[in-house]
Order: structure tokens, then sequence, then C-alpha cells
């Protein structure tokens, strides 16, 4: 039978850990969040958001679902988005992919991935927008190329959604970033060209298209 014993006791020992480096780490945590950032990401269990930056609990707001998609109909998404902007008053907006990642990759693929399919006619619809820049690359580097495609396209959703643009007419400052992470080596790197205010996201997209050739 499975249980979460050792769980409770890994976060036992972790709780006990914060208090010795930090006898005031919970007080201070259960006040407020205060992040600066927001992080976009895969729901895949390789990719922790706060591990990867390197940052503790209540600096990184984060949403995360399969392929790290954007899409204006996502409720979820556009509240986190909503809430990070305009109550949290987030800087930075970062949507990050990841190579090897398994839906991005089933696409790349035209292998079927059973329900989840439906979600990710997102991602297919990216790979048909951008056939040219995908043909002649095998699986492996197909997959990759889509990932950073993909990364490029969310980007420019998120500075598309009402929230972005409200937020920029307001004139708060709030950049978005796109990165990817890689599984091979636990860095980040940058996709295409931020977005900030003042700043006309379909030049900035098309810049971050350039990037790729």
């Amino acid at each position: 039978m499975c249980t979460l014993d050792t769980l409770f006791a890994n976060n036992r020992a972790w709780a006990s850990q914060r208090v010795a480096e930090d006898a005031d780490f919970f007080t201070r945590l259960a006040r407020q969040q205060s992040p600066r950032y927001v992080w976009i990401g895969c729901s895949d269990s390789r990719v922790p958001a706060n591990e990867i930056l390197g940052l503790a609990p209540g600096e990184v707001f984060v949403h995360r679902n399969i392929a790290n998609v954007v899409v204006h109909s996502d409720l979820n998404c556009l509240s986190v988005l909503q809430y990070a902007v305009e109550t949290l008053k987030v800087e930075h907006i970062m949507v990050v992919g990841h190579y090897g990642c398994g839906g991005v990759q089933a696409v790349a693929e035209r292998r079927s991935t059973g329900l989840a399919d439906n979600w990710l006619r997102h991602i297919e619809d990216i790979a048909n927008k951008h056939e040219a820049r995908l043909e002649g690359h095998g699986d492996e580097d197909r997959g990759r190329r889509l990932v950073e495609l993909n990364v490029v396209e969310q980007v420019a959703n998120v500075c598309r959604t009402t929230i972005l643009r409200r937020a920029w007419y307001r004139g708060q400052r709030v950049e978005v970033h796109g990165l990817v992470y890689d599984l091979a080596d636990g860095l980040l790197r940058r996709v295409g060209v931020s977005v900030s205010g003042g700043q006309p996201w379909d030049e900035r997209y098309h810049a971050s298209l350039q990037t790729l050739k």
C-alpha cells in the first residue's frame, strides 16, 4: 500500500530546517506574498520553478499546464495573470518552455496522446503555422525548434491579453520574457526578445522569430 508517510516526514524536516535557519520565516511568509516574477511553465515534474530560479517560497507566482500554453479561453491562466499583474504588481512575466517536452514532442512526431490531443491542438496550430521553419528537421530537432516557436507564440499571447494591454496603458512596469529550460544541463536560455510597455508586441514578435532562423 502506498502511503504519504515519507512525504509528511520530508515536510516536517523541511519546515524544521527553515525555522532553524530563520525563526521568522513562516510568520513573515504567512503575512503576505510579494513576488516580482510570474512563471508560466509546463506541468512536467522535472521543471520546478522555484528550484530552477533559486528562489524561496513567496518569490515567484506560478502557473503550469501541459506545454506552457496561454490561450484566451483559459480562465485559469488569465486569472493567474490578472491577480499577478493587478494585485501583486509583478514586474516580470516569464513564459518557460523546456526541451524534451512530451506534449510538444508528440505534436512534432504527429503522435496521439489521447485526451490531451485536444489541448495540444494549440501546439499543432503553431506547428502548421511555422511548417516552413520545421521542414527538414528530424523528430528530435523538430521538437526542439517547436518548443522555441511555442514560447515565442505564447509570449505574444500574453502580450495580447486585455490584462497586459490595460497594465501598459496605465503605465505599469511589467515585462514579458520567453525562456527555454534545458533538461540536459539545467540551464535557462532566452528565446526571442522581451516585451515591455511602449513597445509594439507585434514588432517584438517578428523580431523574436528572426532570432530563430
